[in-house]
């Protein structure tokens, strides 16, 4: 599926309204055959709220979303996608115009090495059990962030275990700004448990908070 385009009314006047916030959401789907494919359980909200979030503060914003049932937030131009793939090239397009990047997005870091043309069927398969063989999917947050100069960006990690050693290898191995660390918890839920790591070895939890006021955390970032 290729990228579309949908767009709303935007917001004008404000000191910050010239800044174009680039906003990624939701989920990726790697197809194996024409209707299974490899997921997550990312809801998008969290990536809405962020753009909902920006254009109250007056900001451009432009959100490219993975596979969700949400509506776009006014005043906020939508570019659909489905693929990680498909996602790298939006936001690499978007990404030349944009003054802030904030990578909200669950990215599949795995996808089949080829897509089946046909259903995949058990009757195919001669033994109790099926191998799938994957291939790494780009990883968009590094790919990015290397020609990102002075711009701001925004990576999320998703942890388990000692998530914030980890939140801060990521961190400096992406060459992001801020890491956002949360947990499994989130996926589907209104609150959020976050806490924000950045470069100069700050951090601020915000917990259990609604994703609408980590949100409005997240916006008001600004480069160190």
């Amino acid at each position: 599926m290729s990228p579309t385009s949908r767009t709303g009314s935007r917001r004008t006047g404000s000191r910050r309204s010239k800044r174009h916030v680039l906003i990624t959401a939701g989920p990726t789907r790697e197809y194996v055959d024409p209707v299974r494919y490899l997921s997550n359980e990312s809801s998008g909200k969290m990536g809405f709220a962020i753009a909902s979030a920006a254009v109250a503060q007056g900001d451009r914003v432009t959100l490219i979303a993975g596979p969700v049932r949400l509506e776009t937030p006014p005043g906020v131009r939508r570019i659909d996608v489905s693929s990680a793939r498909e996602m790298l090239r939006a936001v690499r397009s978007e990404f030349r115009d944009a003054d802030a990047l904030i990578m909200a997005a669950a990215v599949a870091d795995w996808r089949p090495a080829r897509k089946l043309a046909g259903k995949w069927r058990k009757k195919d398969q001669k033994t109790e059990t099926a191998s799938l063989e994957l291939v790494k999917n780009p990883d968009i947050l590094s790919l990015v962030a290397r020609q990102k100069g002075d711009r701001l960006v925004v990576g999320f990690a998703l942890e388990t275990g000692d998530g914030v050693r980890r939140a801060l290898r990521k961190l400096r191995r992406k060459n992001a700004d801020y890491i956002i660390l949360n947990d499994e918890s989130v996926l589907g839920s209104e609150r959020a448990t976050v806490t924000i790591l950045a470069t100069d070895g700050s951090s601020v939890r915000l917990e259990n908070k609604t994703k609408r006021a980590v949100a409005k955390a997240l916006v008001a970032l600004e480069k160190i």
